[in-house]
């Protein structure tokens, strides 16, 4: 696989074989099937790009009977979704790493959101069960993508490679791994290649659970094009370092002038150059610059004035101890200005933000009485309702007590009558009996009275008053009996 610098070198090709060809490609006929090819590129393209092709066989079915004749141990992966970085590729396809010699991160044309791997095994056994396996099979269970797998012919760089020779440190120096610094030989296997052209262990670089290369941090997730924030333009975008306002600058609307004039907030960061601009000074503040080569920052020269090519011919190269002298205290007093618009705007922007958090605050007290107020209201409304409500039972319970005592009169006032009407009821029985008794006697007297003149009249004669006078005796006798009883 490449080495860890930023090109594709010479060396780089050779351990590639067959990965990386520079001969012509199999035309794929042979009993095949059609192929295809695919254009693709690799590197860092703010400072080299490489471009190439794969010849690829056109889609066949995982039988082993529709597999083409002349494959080789070399499979590529189309359409990866860009959010999957390289650990999650990596334990994707975990089960064989111990069979992929190199694996390397190529980008589609035309495709932002997705990345091809090209990945070369030991045996053709290996790469025919990848492709059984993992062919038409979904990359998660919450995505709709499904990983392709295509057998590669071969893959061959067309594009220049620039700075080839200068990244080329010994012919016979192996790369290593720039996370474990073990040699990666050829004979090693799970080597992975990212797209800007930097190699590393598989079991390494799935440790890494960003998207940015761990060596120059080259992100495979490029960033969406910054607007303006109020009239929409994608040119001349200025942001604000303090707040991150993004405004164009003053040969379009002059947004990014008019946020400072707003704001008082003096620096703002060109997107295109990446350099700060003071409004105050009207000048720019930065003293770093970002290398064209190699993309890192370098510190800004301001030893000559007329520039590095033309130093040499101008006049401050005659007394370089008072020039030196001058710059120095120049730096000085760059360092010192510069420090004090930085506690400046630093305390500035500390008042800025007191003033939101006090805000913030009054707002949440505000909300918070706000809604005390409110939970109160209700208690008080269901406080009264629950007054109303006793107030009701109470009258309620009043009148049944009062309804309560009314009926006890009424029940003893007819207690009462029953019990008089029941002693005049035993009075009146009382004199009806005493007359039946007496009516009893009387009859019988009667009775004992006629019996007696028959007998008399029989037999002899009876004195008819002295007859009477007994059987009146018997009766009242019998009557005082009667009544004791």
């Amino acid at each position: 696989m490449s080495a860890t610098s930023t090109s594709v070198s010479a060396s780089d090709a050779a351990s590639a074989e067959p990965f990386l060809s520079n001969s012509a490609a199999d035309d794929g006929t042979g009993g095949s099937g059609t192929t295809r090819a695919v254009e693709f590129t690799s590197g860092n393209p703010r400072i080299e790009e490489t471009r190439g092709i794969m010849h690829l066989y056109s889609q066949v079915e995982s039988s082993p009977l529709d597999l083409p004749v002349e494959r080789k141990p070399l499979v590529c992966v189309l359409a990866v979704p860009n959010h999957m970085t390289y650990a999650d590729f990596c334990q994707f396809c975990g089960s064989f790493i111990q069979h992929m010699l190199e694996m390397r991160i190529v980008r589609n044309d035309g495709r932002e959101d997705q990345y091809s791997a090209l990945i070369r095994f030991d045996d053709q056994r290996s790469a025919d069960s990848f492709f059984r396996h993992f062919n038409g099979k979904r990359f998660s269970s919450l995505e709709v993508d499904v990983c392709h797998v295509l057998y590669t012919i071969d893959v061959q760089y067309t594009g220049s490679i620039e700075h080839a020779q200068n990244s080329l440190a010994s012919s016979a120096e192996e790369p290593s791994c720039p996370v474990c610094l073990e040699r990666l030989d050829q004979d090693a296997r799970g080597i992975l290649t990212t797209i800007c052209n930097h190699s590393f262990h598989c079991s390494c670089i799935s440790k890494w659970t960003d998207s940015s290369c761990p060596v120059c941090r080259y992100c495979q997730q490029q960033p969406e094009k910054s607007i303006c924030s109020v009239c929409g333009t994608s040119e001349n975008l200025w942001i604000c370092v303090i707040c991150g306002f993004v405004g164009c600058g003053r040969y379009k609307e002059g947004h990014a002038i008019r946020h400072w004039k707003d704001t008082q907030h003096c620096y703002s960061l060109e997107l295109e150059t990446q350099r700060v601009w003071d409004y105050v000074g009207d000048n720019y503040v930065h003293r770093l610059i970002q290398s064209k080569t190699d993309g890192k920052l370098v510190e800004l020269n301001f030893h000559c004035i007329h520039g590095e090519d033309t130093c040499g011919s101008c006049e401050c190269s005659a007394d370089y101890g008072i020039s030196e002298a001058l710059f120095s205290s120049k730096v000085d007093a760059i360092v010192e200005e510069y420090n004090d618009l930085l506690t400046s705007q630093l305390e500035n922007q500390r008042k800025y933000f007191e003033l939101l958090l006090l805000e913030a605050k009054e707002e949440s007290e505000k909300a918070i009485e706000k809604a005390v107020t409110w939970k109160l209201q209700k208690l008080q409304s269901k406080l009264d309702k629950c007054v109303e409500e006793k107030r009701f039972l109470d009258d309620i319970n009043e009148n049944l007590v009062k309804n309560q005592e009314m009926w006890k009169a009424k029940v003893q006032q007819i207690e009462e009558r029953e019990k008089e009407a029941a002693k005049l009821m035993d009075q009146r029985i009382g004199r009806l009996e005493e007359q039946l008794r007496d009516l009893i006697v009387h009859i019988e007297a009667q009775n004992t009275v006629g019996e007696t003149a028959s007998s008399d009249a029989k037999g002899g004669t009876v004195s008819a008053g002295a007859a009477a006078s007994s059987s009146t005796a018997k009766s009242t006798r019998h009557a005082t009996r009667n009544r004791r009883s």
